[in-house]
């Protein structure tokens, strides 16, 4: 099932998102349905409250930049109930995009380095560093499940000139590919 993005302006983006139970129903189901809709939606992550699920989970699939970036030949990952720890001061900006933003891009500071423990799909606990790409795009994702989108991140004033662009996002009035709704 492709479910359609939620997007700014749904009360649900901007919640903190429960933690996700073993017996949780469909998982598996869950999980590759929000495969699907992340590549219908040309997306390289994707997280539980996107698709009007407050509970924590997110996934990625960052394997279509590997040619750009052979370190990227093998993310594909499910995170469950994730806790993300930033690592060291080295901050590093670069332009991001979000599902639940289409057509707004801005740069955003963001840590180079992280760790993040996490279950993956069957419930195996895993502890990992990333750095680069991959650390931004989980922390991407993991904001989601904290009710924080990537303009949080910038400044007053480039805030201030998106909200023309805000307020037609959150009447889905944007010409996206994919479908969209606003939960109210």
């Amino acid at each position: 099932m492709i479910y359609p993005i939620v997007v700014y302006g749904s009360h649900i983006l901007r919640q903190v998102a429960k933690d996700i139970q073993r017996d949780y129903p469909n998982l598996q189901t869950l999980i590759a349905d929000m495969f699907d809709t992340m590549h219908q939606s040309d997306g390289m992550g994707l997280a539980g409250p996107q698709i009007g699920k407050s509970i924590r989970i997110f996934i990625v699939d960052a394997t279509s930049l590997a040619e750009e970036d052979p370190e990227l030949k093998d993310f594909k990952k499910v995170f469950l109930n994730p806790k993300l720890q930033l690592v060291g001061e080295e901050t590093i900006v670069m332009n991001e995009g979000c599902l639940s933003l289409p057509k707004i891009r801005e740069d955003v500071n963001r840590h180079i380095k992280i760790i993040i423990t996490y279950y993956d799909e069957n419930w195996n606990f895993f502890e990992e560093v990333y750095e680069g790409l991959k650390a931004r795009i989980i922390q991407h994702e993991y904001d989601h499940l904290d009710g924080v989108l990537f303009i949080d991140k910038i400044n007053a004033l480039r805030k201030k000139l998106l909200k023309g662009k805000l307020n037609d996002i959150s009447k889905c009035n944007v010409d996206v590919s994919y479908k969209i709704k606003v939960l109210k």
